[in-house]
């Protein structure tokens, strides 16, 4: 049992009896002073909360349909849990979004053991990826897919950090374009073409590649070219599509982005990805799992269950007791957001939290707000 000391002058209380309503009195001997000493289970609760969350079990399988599970553990769906500021650089950096929503996105950084920031944005674009990144020291390298602002954003904040396109989603915006099973055969080389970008290891089969993809627009120039006439009178290309995928690797090409991680340089010192399966494998799809085990949540206690999931894998999270008392509630940021509107100060203010548009989308009193899913 825990040792209660007097809130007075801090010496051991005995037991002295209880009170009317049968609750433990505590006597202090030196200064004569009397208590009750409350036992607070709020850090066991939310453990029970997020062993639900994280978990498969359902609330309708708990006593009583879960409706006590619901009343103690409702407090902890107005925490906010922020991401740390990440002073250590890493090797390798990987980044991605995850959109809950029509207008919902979260975007997430993490390295190959911990998630190290989460940011909340309508989609994705500079702004926002340059509030999740400068709370993190800048890596060597940085694996993305391509996300749109991305590349701009990663040019302010970390200019110096070397860029790879997931080769994987380079394949995948290819397929798109000339489907699995192209018609003609510019279409089909193409796509033989893209999918061995995934079995390239060597500098040297890097540079056969580009020459052979070089070979292939001089091949096919001609029928690229070919126009076809809609029936407004105007022209446009016969094969857009495949133009399309031309273009997309062509600019990769230009960027340098397809093939850094056959850099020597970087590959000597550490091991260098080629693709993003750490943040897809192992964060996002383990997020939509936990989103598809309790399904049916609103956007914004999908979107904290997201806060809660980075948080608890993030490096060195807080114990549960001090997250209670250190982290934001709706309550908290609800005032700042109406303190800072009032001296129009709102979009600095809050970028630590996410945008402030989706802040007041999330949180729209009057609830005439439809545009959610």
């Amino acid at each position: 049992m825990n040792q209660v000391n007097c809130p007075v002058c801090g010496n051991k209380c005995i037991k002295a009896g209880k009170t009317k309503a049968g609750s433990q009195r505590w006597l202090c001997r030196k200064c004569n002073s009397s208590v009750t000493h409350k036992i607070d289970n709020s850090a066991k609760e939310l453990q029970i909360f997020l062993d639900w969350l994280f978990g498969k079990e359902s609330q309708s399988s708990m006593p009583g349909d879960g409706r006590t599970f619901r009343r103690k553990t409702a407090k902890y769906w107005n925490i906010w849990p922020m991401p740390p500021k990440v002073e250590d650089s890493r090797d390798v950096l990987y980044l991605d979004g995850i959109y809950l929503g029509r207008k919902a996105c979260i975007l997430i950084c993490c390295d190959d053991k911990y998630v190290l920031g989460w940011y909340l944005c309508r989609y994705e674009y500079a702004a926002a990826w340059t509030a999740l990144m400068k709370r993190i020291a800048e890596p060597r390298m940085v694996v993305s897919d391509g996300g749109t602002g991305f590349a701009k954003a990663l040019k302010k904040v970390w200019p110096g950090a070397k860029h790879q396109r997931c080769v994987f989603h380079v394949f995948c915006q290819v397929r798109r374009y000339t489907t699995s099973r192209p018609n003609s055969m510019a279409g089909k080389e193409l796509y033989n073409m893209a999918k061995e970008l995934l079995k390239i290891n060597t500098k040297e089969e890097a540079d056969l590649w580009i020459k052979r993809f070089i070979e292939w627009i001089n091949k096919y120039e001609d029928f690229l070219n070919e126009m076809t006439v809609d029936e407004n009178g105007n022209r446009r290309p016969t094969h857009e599509r495949i133009l399309k995928a031309e273009k997309s690797l062509i600019k990769l090409i230009r960027e340098n982005t397809l093939f850094t991680y056959l850099d020597k340089e970087l590959r000597d010192k550490f091991n260098t990805p080629s693709t993003n399966n750490r943040i897809e494998g192992s964060v996002n799809s383990r997020l939509r799992e936990m989103l598809r085990n309790h399904r049916g949540l609103s956007v914004e206690r999908r979107i904290k269950a997201v806060y809660w999931w980075c948080y608890m894998h993030s490096p060195e999270p807080l114990s549960l007791s001090e997250i209670i008392n250190v982290m934001p509630t709706d309550k908290s940021i609800a005032a700042i957001y109406q303190k800072m509107n009032e001296k129009n100060k709102l979009e600095k203010s809050l970028s630590s939290w996410g945008d402030a548009i989706v802040w007041s989308d999330l949180h729209n009193y009057d609830r005439t707000f439809v545009e959610w899913d």
